[in-house]
């Protein structure tokens, strides 16, 4: 399975976003990596402010180049606003809902549990990270003392993190489905996506 595995403070600090979660060193250097990070001031030219956006929201949904790019394509093809589309098909992926109902304390937890074969959807096992979720699909925990464990330690973790409003969790029956598509105002990106679709069009 591909993900990244590099340093993700040293992404948060060039990026002045907290893209894995709430960082005290960022807090404390919260200026770029490197040498010249604190006395940078070079201007940023229109395409590097494009990728800037475009690898703030790859990192946060933890997509290699490849995957990221075929995202935007799959929703170029579809009706609707391209940016808007492309965000409900990164929210929808299975590991990002497991995440989001508290079964995972991080997107890459949450990836390695569907991996590990965890994770069943509409009451079969799916071990693949990136499948798409669709309305009134049902996402539970395997029925084994391991998955449900694991679950349980990871949900008391998570309890800081409130379940979004689109997403349904029965946190005792260790399952949850998924109520709707979300909307942009429900998702509240990380980056402007409309730039992403810019910097992907050129």
């Amino acid at each position: 399975m591909a993900r990244y595995t590099g340093p993700r403070t040293r992404i948060s600090r060039r990026f002045g976003t907290p893209i894995f979660g709430p960082s005290k060193y960022l807090e404390r250097k919260n200026y770029p990596p490197g040498a010249h990070g604190p006395k940078s001031r070079r201007k940023n030219t229109e395409y590097a402010l494009g990728l800037m956006e475009k690898q703030k929201m790859r990192y946060y949904y933890g997509l290699l180049e490849g995957q990221f790019r075929r995202v935007y394509k799959k929703a170029l093809r579809q009706r609707g606003i391209t940016g808007e589309t492309m965000l409900q098909i990164l929210e929808t992926r299975l590991d990002n809902i497991v995440f989001n109902l508290g079964f995972g304390t991080s997107r890459a937890s949450a990836r390695q549990m569907i991996g590990h074969g965890h994770v069943k959807v509409n009451g079969r096992k799916v071990d693949i990270p990136s499948y798409a979720v669709k309305v009134n699909d049902v996402i539970e925990m395997k029925e084994t003392s391991v998955s449900r464990q694991m679950a349980t330690r990871n949900l008391e973790l998570s309890t800081s993190r409130s379940v979004p409003d689109w997403l349904s969790v029965n946190r005792d029956g260790f399952k949850g489905s998924l109520l709707r598509l979300p909307t942009r105002a429900d998702i509240q990106p990380i980056a402007n996506e409309q730039t992403v679709v810019e910097f992907y069009s050129r």
